[in-house]
Parts: C-alpha cells; sequence; structure tokens
C-alpha cells in the first residue's frame, strides 16, 4: 500500500513540476514584437467609439482608421504601450480601453478568476486526498460466517 501513496506522491509532484514549468515558459518573454505587431496588439486593445463592442482592429469606420493610424504613427515615435494608452484613454475616455486597469476596484477582475481557480484546485486536491482507499481488517469469526453462508448457497442452490 505505501508503494501506492509512494506513486501519488510522485505523480502529483510531477504534475506539479510540468504546470510550474508551463507557466514559467509561458510568463518569459519572447522576442521583441515588431512594431505592425504592436499596432495590431494595441488596436485590439481600444474600443471603437461608434461600434457597439468592437475593437479598433476590427472595425471599418473612419474613427478607428485615424485611431489606428495615430496608433501606428505614436509607435514609430517610440512611445511604450501604456503610453499610448494612456494618451488613448485621455482622449477618448476610459471606457475606449477594452482591458480594465490593474488597480484599484478594477483589479478585482483579474484577481478574482485567478483566486478561483486557486481554490478550485486546492479543493479537488483535498477531496482526491480524502478519497483515498482504505482497507478493512477481517476478523477469522467474520470471514467463517462467509464461508458459511456460501456453502449454504451452494447447497440450496445445487438443490
Amino acid at each position: 500500500m505505501s508503494s501506492r501513496r509512494g506513486l501519488l506522491v510522485l505523480s502529483w509532484g510531477l504534475l506539479g513540476v510540468v504546470v510550474a514549468v508551463v507557466l514559467a515558459v509561458g510568463t518569459l518573454g519572447g522576442a521583441e514584437p515588431t512594431p505592425a505587431e504592436r499596432v495590431r496588439s494595441l488596436s485590439g486593445q481600444v474600443a471603437c467609439p461608434t461600434c457597439a463592442g468592437q475593437s479598433v482592429l476590427y472595425s471599418d469606420a473612419g474613427i478607428s482608421v485615424q485611431i489606428r493610424t495615430e496608433i501606428a504613427q505614436r509607435v514609430e515615435d517610440g512611445q511604450s504601450d501604456d503610453q499610448i494608452l494612456t494618451a488613448l484613454a485621455q482622449a477618448y475616455g476610459r471606457e475606449a480601453l477594452l482591458t480594465p486597469s490593474a488597480s484599484g476596484a478594477a483589479s478585482l477582475a483579474w484577481a478574482i478568476p485567478g483566486f478561483a481557480a486557486v481554490v478550485a484546485i486546492a479543493g479537488l486536491a483535498f477531496a482526491f486526498w480524502r478519497w483515498r482507499p482504505t482497507t478493512t481488517e477481517v476478523s477469522d469469526e467474520e470471514r467463517s460466517r462467509v464461508e458459511e453462508a456460501l456453502r449454504e448457497r451452494e447447497v440450496d442452490g445445487g438443490a
């Protein structure tokens, strides 16, 4: 039984290592994005002022074309993504940004799903830990009663 428990601990440990490696690889920065990639990414984060729920990246409205041009110009001027988004929020209002800020009450939009995932994983781990198999010792008296009942069944079934 202890080898099974050891195997279970080893498998959970291996799962933890895999998750840690995946998270580490996912958070490491890759190659520096090209200016065109930055323009595309930033355009996807800004809402079209005249289109309901559409980003300027996918909108053909005149204002969206202007905003994409402004983003491209700001990228070309060497501004950071934060500077560009701040300037657009000042020009078109905070609601023009499709991603909530990471500060204040809006940070809950980022924190609650992560917290819920951690709680769910912890709950599953606890449930699996509690559902481990248990062994029950059988006394000689109980074993003899079962054998007697099986003999009686054979006698009754054979008649």
